[in-house]
């Protein structure tokens, strides 16, 4: 009877979830504050239809687990590796502002120095599931901010170990300094152990596998990595989540990175979503009613306090200002891992059942509110780009540079973004003499971009007075390569607006990106959906053998069709 109980309590969980989220899509509100509401509905606070929040507990680890596995496939190690400076320096200039900030403001409110501390920790972290969840659904992890971000949120998942290890000295238990140092000796001991392990044996083992040709034994292979690696891992005193991402990043290094990921996608998204129903079970809404004044001080506290943190940390690795907006906005809430954090700390009088509750609520709010701040996030980086007086103070770009080139550029063309598009496009600009210039977000590559001699620009082309910058209403084109969908409509929108005359050309990668942009007012969408299926087709008719002409029509039907249906 009791895993008929727990079936029920499944269909429950899944039945509600799906009513939910189907009905609030309608309303255009996104999917995961839609799951945090389902499980509101459905907890112990409200209906009460699951009272034994525990049974769900673990398939929401789970479910955690598979997300950031997940996301540790389509990074990899060599492009984490890429993103040590947000990592480092990044993750610890907003960790050691958060934790600071939160400290004195405590402090000041009364509360001893060492409930301060941990009240720091708690406001430290924000939710990797979520945010990256949101970031992952816009296409925006590969964006500037997006990198940033991504970076932050791996040094605050490991941070978590030394705080959980600092919560008996805290209490005042019987853990010493040496213990803690000891402890966290063996976690990174293991990590690395389990890391180069994998890396000379993960790829061996799914090797091995595959040539079985047998699916349901890869699948069951990748699930025991993703499992294994990370319950291993927790051993040494780091979360299972971490220990999945870290498994994740081991499978990405291997060949069957993109097979593992496309099996990995069903089991990922169904835990995922009981991972954030049983987020919302957790909020008791009696006591948020009874406390809130509280409640909403507290959260107001944490998302305003959270986003100028951020805004500082992203200021201070130079992104532009619009970039800031958008990492303050997605990092402003309390993350999971505070629970855990919570959880450790529970009879050790470190907080009181007041306090818990209160933060405990702000925080399920903070995350219930993270989807809107997403998707509100450009709007209001539009805002505060017209502040001109801040742009000027943050100095987020070389304005005197870009007037001097103007001056001396004329039908010349703007190529926004310098990747590998980028890079193609401007050498065969100059050798075909064409006049350009670059802008780019990425100061790194605009530093390597200038060392090279190319008219390389650190600055934001969303920005309507930087295109003119530019030049725009002299140039002869703009050509937008970059990896942020939302940035790529705002930069062919004030583009349009500064000159109607100019011919706009935006890449994108998804097809239903296409009438959006042509709506904003670019001449030309070339799609990477487009372009890999035009060259999917070429390569099977060259190795069929089939005439080059007619090869030839078949690939310019794909892209004729493709541009018809999106300007009929």
């Amino acid at each position: 009877m009791h895993d008929l109980t727990y079936l029920r309590d499944l269909v429950i969980i899944l039945g509600l979830a799906v009513a939910v989220v189907a009905v609030l899509h309608r309303l255009k509100i996104p999917s995961i504050a839609g799951f945090i509401i389902a499980g509101i509905i459905v907890g112990p606070g409200a209906l009460a239809l699951i009272s034994d929040i525990s049974k769900v507990e673990l398939l929401a680890e789970i479910g955690v687990a598979l997300l950031l596995f997940g996301i540790g496939l389509e990074l990899s190690l060599e492009r984490l590796k890429r993103l040590w400076w947000a990592v480092i320096i990044g993750g610890l200039v907003q960790v050691g502002l958060s934790i600071l900030i939160a400290f004195g403001v405590a402090s000041l409110m009364g509360y001893s120095a060492r409930t301060s501390l941990f009240i720091g920790f708690l406001l430290a972290v924000s939710s990797t599931a979520i945010v990256l969840r949101g970031l992952e659904t816009r296409g925006e992890l590969d964006a500037p901010h997006g990198r940033l971000t991504l970076g932050i949120l791996v040094f605050q998942d490991l941070c978590v170990v030394p705080m959980m290890l600092a919560i008996p000295l805290l209490s005042g238990g019987d853990a010493s300094m040496g213990d803690l140092l000891k402890t966290l000796g063996n976690a990174v001991l293991v990590i690395v152990g389990v890391l180069v392990a994998a890396r000379f044996i993960v790829p061996h083992v799914l090797h091995f596998i595959a040539r079985t040709r047998q699916r349901h034994l890869f699948v069951l292979s990748v699930l025991l990595i993703c499992i294994g690696t990370a319950w291993v891992i927790s051993r040494a005193g780091v979360s299972l989540a971490l220990g999945a991402f870290l498994a994740g990043l081991v499978v990405a290094g291997s060949e069957y990175r993109q097979q593992a990921l496309a099996d990995m996608i069903s089991f990922k998204d169904v835990f995922t979503s009981i991972f954030f129903i049983s987020v919302g079970m957790l909020l008791t809404p009696a006591n948020v009613i009874n406390n809130i004044v509280a409640v909403l001080l507290l959260l107001a506290a944490i998302l305003v306090g959270k986003f100028i943190v951020v805004f500082i940390t992203a200021t201070i690795m130079r992104l532009p200002l619009r970039a800031c907006v958008l990492t303050g906005a997605a990092l402003a809430q309390v993350g999971e891992f505070s629970f855990i954090l919570m959880n450790g700390a529970r009879g050790t009088g470190l907080l009181t059942a007041a306090l818990e509750s209160n933060l405990l609520a702000a925080a399920i709010l903070s995350m219930l509110i993270t989807p809107f701040l997403l998707a509100f996030g450009p709007h209001l980086a539009a805002g505060v780009g017209k502040i001109h007086f801040l742009t000027r103070l943050l100095n987020v770009k070389t304005a005197d540079d870009i007037a001097v080139a103007k001056g001396k550029l004329n039908d010349h063309v703007i190529i926004g973004g310098f990747g590998f598009a980028g890079k193609e496009l401007a050498g065969a600009l100059k050798d075909c003499g064409v006049p350009y210039l670059i802008a780019e977000l990425n100061t790194e590559t605009v530093r390597r971009a200038v060392k090279d001699g190319e008219p390389a620009y650190f600055c934001d082309i969303t920005d309507h007075e930087v295109l003119e910058m530019l030049g725009v209403k002299h140039a002869r084109g703009l050509v937008i390569v970059i990896n942020d969908p939302g940035a790529v409509e705002r930069a062919v929108r004030a583009a349009r607006s500064a000159s109607s005359s100019i011919r706009i050309i935006a890449r994108t990668n998804y097809l239903l990106d296409v009438k959006p942009l042509l709506d904003a007012g670019a001449d030309e969408v070339i799609p990477a959906e487009r372009e890999a299926a035009a060259g999917i087709v070429k390569t099977i008719l060259n190795r069929c053998e089939i005439d080059s002409a007619v090869a030839g029509d078949k690939i310019a039907s794909i892209r004729k069709k493709v541009q018809e249906d999106f300007h009929d």
